[in-house]
């Protein structure tokens, strides 16, 4: 299985310390479609440039998606480029994906909680796409818990110690970026909480 597929169910199945954004997580399996593409050899980073290399089958049809979606000509972009473009609303196609393939399952919320959403994703029972990440999960896989901790999901280790990190350097880069970038994001709903208050403030002032 992928390891954006990997990433979504432990997403759902890990309590985090925080709800996890939609936009947060849509950046966090865009970087996790390129680290698999990086390591299958379907795309290349040269420097600090992403480029296509030799088109194979995955079997995963989002991941071979995503790599039909690799600028094949200059300029080529950057990882943090990639991340921004290819991450656009993706946590929301993985969701559709996954229902329709029965591996998700929509649970409907009482109406009478109007604070909450009125449907909630929850994983299928009998997975298997939930039942491989729970495995790579609970093996402490380092790509895939270093892509789960950006978003504050972080596995219950029993021992403290810390999970390992990547030892790649390619894929030390695409985990940096998509720390970047979730944090970039994260600034930008912060201004936006500040900016509607004080918007707030001056329709509630005498």
């Amino acid at each position: 299985m992928s390891t954006a597929r990997d990433l979504l169910f432990v997403t759902l199945d890990v309590p985090g310390g925080h709800p996890v954004e939609q936009g947060d997580l849509s950046l966090a399996l865009a970087g996790a479609e390129l680290l698999d593409l990086l390591a299958g050899g379907a795309v290349l980073l040269i420097g600090d440039r992403l480029r296509p290399g030799p088109r194979t089958l995955s079997g995963d049809p989002l991941l071979d998606e995503a790599a039909t979606r690799v600028q094949g000509e200059e300029p080529y972009e950057s990882v943090e480029d990639w991340l921004w473009r290819r991450g656009r609303r993706l946590a929301e196609g993985y969701t559709a994906v996954l229902e329709a393939e029965g591996q998700l399952t929509s649970v409907r919320r009482h109406r009478w909680l109007p604070s909450r959403p009125v449907d909630r994703t929850t994983p299928a029972d009998g997975s298997a796409d939930r039942r491989s990440a729970a495995d790579r999960w609970a093996a402490r896989e380092p790509v895939l818990t270093a892509l789960a901790a950006t978003l504050g999901v972080t596995p219950d280790t029993g021992d403290g110690a810390p999970a390992a990190e990547p030892e790649d350097e390619t894929a030390l880069t695409v985990l940096a970026a998509v720390g970047d970038a979730v944090t970039e994001l994260e600034g930008v709903r912060q201004r936006r909480r500040v900016e509607n208050a004080a918007f707030d403030n001056i329709w509630r002032a005498p």
